[in-house]
């Protein structure tokens, strides 16, 4: 890894999700030891805290197409430019969730930061969603369904729009990988998008190396590096029972961790966020377990 100190960002975000409990997310991946972790691989850390997220009960739900979208987007914004900082200072971001909606503003910073250098960024999208609705095409109105919709310039202006330019990603660099459920209307988009798109099918098929091996290319092409957006509903259930939209039959806790150390290896990690872990749902914080350990991979551990 090219850089030296990492910098974690809390976004107790869960005005997206349907579900309570994953704005505990955070603090779990904390309490979890990703701090001792990432400091055992000889990183220095700083943890600026979490960004500020309002109260759910004390706000209103607004559209019910896109419910809390003024304070998902406040939010976002105030993230975004934590992590353009964080980068501009030459630190590694990584940003703990919260629900996915905060993939806007992560992104969003991550993306500006470059854009100020005539520079770009691919983006890796690990999930058992595509989260590639827009309020036209949502069935819950929920918006960590839309956070990468928004990302390629497809959804509410305040979300596309975060820190003033759109897309923040060319979709020919953007790969979704581990999907296995998607809403009807939402398919349109994601086949017509430009994104590219490995599905469980593909991994079970292909093996997830070769997968891998294409994803990465994909994000790399042309870019200066590129973000993991990692939801830990991409692992199967059975492993990581803590998350608000659980799907059966996702990757093993293997494979998890296969494609954060082959990500490691590449070289071309730039910044990191993991959301949707959801303490309440959750068996004994395991899930956060996992995902700190999936953070670790993905900064250097190895097995030797």
């Amino acid at each position: 890894m090219k850089f030296s100190t990492i910098c974690i960002l809390g976004a107790p975000m869960d005005f997206g999700a349907g579900r309570r409990g994953v704005d505990m997310g955070p603090s779990a991946l904390r309490k979890a030891g990703l701090q001792g972790k990432l400091t055992g691989l000889g990183y220095q850390i700083q943890d600026l805290g979490n960004v500020f997220v309002d109260q759910q009960e004390s706000m209103p739900e607004g559209d019910s197409r896109a419910k809390f979208l003024e304070s998902i987007a406040q939010s976002c914004a105030g993230l975004a430019a934590q992590v353009a900082g964080v980068i501009e200072r030459g630190s590694f971001p990584l940003v703990l969730g919260g629900d996915h909606s905060i993939a806007a503003g992560t992104v969003a910073g991550v993306a500006s930061a470059y854009r100020r250098k005539g520079q770009k960024i691919g983006l890796m999208w690990i999930d058992a969603h595509t989260d590639m609705n827009t309020p036209g095409t949502t069935p819950s109105g929920n918006v960590h369904g839309m956070p990468l919709a928004c990302c390629i310039g497809h959804g509410p202006s305040e979300l596309t729009r975060i820190l003033g330019f759109a897309p923040k990603v060319d979709p020919k660099n953007v790969v979704l990988i581990g999907i296995r459920d998607v809403d009807r209307e939402e398919r349109d988009l994601v086949r017509s998008s430009g994104v590219s798109v490995f599905t469980m099918r593909q991994i079970d098929e292909m093996g997830l190396h070769q997968v891998m091996d294409r994803a990465l290319a994909i994000v790399s092409d042309g870019t200066d590096g590129f973000h993991l957006s990692l939801d830990m509903d991409s692992i199967d259930p059975v492993e990581a029972p803590g998350v608000g939209t659980p799907v059966q039959g996702g990757m093993t806790y293997r494979e998890g961790h296969l494609a954060m150390e082959m990500i490691c290896d590449h070289g071309s990690l730039v910044s990191l966020e993991l959301v949707e872990v959801n303490p309440v749902l959750d068996i004994a914080n395991r899930t956060a377990e996992l995902g700190v350990q999936l953070v670790a991979s993905a900064m250097g551990k190895k097995i030797l």
